[in-house]
């Protein structure tokens, strides 16, 4: 009988999963994905946290910089855009409200939430040192809106959290409510650290979409090398595994780029 409800359970999880959730495709790479939750769940949840995000940190007040960081993702936009329109994906469009927000702070970073919402943390600044770099680090932080990476992440955690309930409720069924537990238990431990190769995964797609909206935009997509590279010389984990990372080395990243350049290459038209 126990074997019996355990063939159901993993039936049932299977009819789910097979019924449930969008295949897309990512622009750019062709990269197919099954996301659980649409976009308008997750671009409720995006204005939300981007207008805590502001309400809780100060706008810079450096004019010039402000309006270079809406200058260059504004042109980033566009030329996502006119990509999406040109290959079958103008029907994307909508779920874009693109807002660029440069945040007095130290931090060196920048971020951006589904539906095109950017924060650029001015500590940033020092090592883009021109708008080329900028460019880069805006066209891989909208690259993540654009593959749907947080629907995605989170799309993954759904079926996580459903596969270890499932896999403690077959253990504990079969061998009892401690191996349940533990079973569970070492189910989210192995998924936390899959997890990690697959956000690096998704930083790596990032990065090469990114390098070629900047190259569509007319940004010099060669600039990515020299930038990571001053990232690297500034960075505490240079030269550290990236195993237990959520983010690839910089060496991979570089070399990762360096690979993709000759694709971005054919993007780049200098603007005049």
């Amino acid at each position: 009988m126990k074997s019996i409800k355990s063939l159901l359970l993993i039936a049932v999880a299977a009819l789910f999963f097979a019924s449930c959730g969008t295949t897309s495709t990512v622009p750019i790479t062709g990269r197919k994905h099954t996301l659980l939750v649409d976009d308008a769940q997750v671009l409720s949840l995006s204005k939300q946290q981007y207008s805590d995000v502001l309400k809780q940190s100060t706008l810079s007040k450096d004019a010039a910089n402000t309006a270079m960081v809406k200058r260059v993702g504004q042109r980033l936009a566009n030329a996502v855009e006119a990509y999406l329109k040109a290959n079958g994906a103008e029907s994307e469009l909508k779920y874009y409200e693109w807002e660029f927000n440069l945040v007095k702070s130290t931090q060196v970073n920048a971020f951006c939430m589904p539906g095109g919402k950017i924060v650029v943390y001015e500590g940033i600044l020092p090592v883009t040192q021109d708008e080329a770099s900028l460019a880069i680090v805006l066209g891989h932080e909208i690259a993540h809106a654009v593959a749907k990476h947080s629907a995605e992440q989170m799309s993954k955690q759904i079926r996580q959290q459903y596969g270890t309930q499932i896999l403690g409720s077959v253990v504990g069924q079969t061998l009892g409510t401690n191996a349940g537990s533990l079973a569970s238990s070492l189910a989210q431990s192995g998924f936390s650290f899959a997890n990690l190769k697959f956000s690096r995964d998704n930083e790596t797609e990032a990065d090469k979409m990114g390098l070629i909206f900047a190259a569509m935009a007319g940004y010099d997509p060669q600039k990515a090398i020299v930038f990571w590279q001053r990232m690297a010389s500034s960075s505490s984990s240079a030269g550290k595994s990236d195993v237990f990372s959520d983010h690839p080395s910089d060496a991979k990243r570089i070399a990762a780029l360096q690979a993709a350049m000759p694709e971005a290459m054919k993007y780049y038209k200098p603007s005049k």
